[in-house]
């Protein structure tokens, strides 16, 4: 069927859709790995958001859903130039876009998309799937959306009530944004004794539970958003220990006093190089599209990992109270499993 992809900026693109007819509006951006396109799509942090791949095909090895992050497709859409028609295995991309509701654009120029992303930032956009969709259409929806610094999609992915994982080792507290299977699975392999809050959970209640470390996780849109959640964390600074990725580190910023900014299009891939204070080049998998603003952290902060194409801020530690937090997703690994042990491994021999 037809599919139309509009942009704000009056930008349309006619291509083939795939999944069910539809439409869908929210901010367009693009992430360069190569694999792992079903871990990019199930990511909470991809809620509110239309999900491009730079990667020419997607699909090649159909839908493994032992590797979804959460039980289901979180990204509004998904753009790519080609997708695999007959995968080796695993269910067919198409044939599960339409088994279960999604949208999804095939056969435009994502290369051209891309290039037109980074030279105006992150495009708020519209995807229209059917014979009847036009791209004056789909152009009005992209500039009716609110951008997505005036939208709350936290709510919306965090757990509603707090639940267990238990574990035969320290009790660690997690403040859930969107959390990804591979967090859990990763604290869970370590022996941790999970307990699971929602975004909302006021500190006594993370308290009462007698956790040994506060974890917060990843999330979607702007962090400046997640009120609740700073205050929760700001209420147990010096009292827990604490440990953010992603979002988690930009929320433990802010309690702190610091601030965050939105990026022009963000880090969203596999090969990010980040480099750690003592010298250590990590090649990291991101996704984000807003940072910290490394001269906003208070006295006695570290901003101790740094991009290295662009030298923002990649994590930070407080020693004095105890904090340690990253930017990227040491959970997720497109190749060595380096930032995975240095991080969750140094956590619990801390707690």
């Amino acid at each position: 069927m037809k599919a139309v992809l509009g942009l704000e900026d009056g930008t349309s693109v006619v291509g083939t859709g795939f999944g069910v007819e539809g439409e869908t509006a929210g901010e367009l951006v693009f992430t360069t790995q190569m694999s792992g396109y079903m871990e990019a799509l199930t990511d909470a942090s991809y809620a509110g958001q239309i999900l491009m791949f730079t990667f020419p095909q997607i699909g090649n090895y159909g839908v493994d859903t032992k590797n979804f992050q959460s039980p289901e497709v979180k990204a509004l859409a998904c753009i790519t130039r080609e997708i695999a028609g007959r995968p080796e295995e695993n269910q067919p991309l198409g044939q599960y876009f339409r088994e279960h509701g999604l949208l999804g654009c095939s056969g435009v120029d994502t290369r051209a998309l891309t290039i037109r992303t980074r030279q105006h930032g992150a495009l708020r956009a519209a995807l229209v799937c059917g014979d009847d969709a036009t791209e004056e259409y789909a152009v009005e929806l992209a500039r009716a959306v609110a951008p997505i610094t005036e939208q709350d999609w936290v709510p919306l992915v965090s757990t509603l009530e707090p639940y267990e994982i238990p574990g035969k080792g320290k009790r660690v507290a997690v403040l859930d944004l969107g959390i990804k299977k591979n967090m859990v699975i990763s604290l869970f392999e370590r022996g941790a004794d999970i307990g699971i809050f929602p975004h909302d959970t006021p500190s006594d209640v993370i308290e009462a539970w007698n956790p040994s470390a506060l974890f917060i996780s990843n999330g979607p849109g702007d962090p400046q958003r997640a009120t609740e959640a700073v205050q929760c964390i700001r209420d147990l600074i010096g009292v827990l220990p604490i440990y953010g990725i992603c979002m988690g580190n930009q929320l433990t910023a802010l309690a702190l006093g610091g601030t965050t900014y939105k990026m022009k299009f963000g880090h969203r891939g596999s090969n990010q190089p980040v480099r750690y204070r003592d010298g250590q080049i990590f090649i990291t998998t991101q996704n984000h599209g807003f940072v910290v603003d490394c001269d906003s952290l208070p006295e006695g902060a570290d901003a101790c990992y740094t991009n290295l194409n662009d030298g923002t801020v990649e994590g930070f530690e407080v020693p004095d109270l105890d904090i340690h937090c990253v930017q990227f997703h040491p959970e997720a690994h497109g190749g060595p499993r380096d930032t995975e042990t240095h991080f969750f491994d140094n956590m619990m021999r801390r707690i």
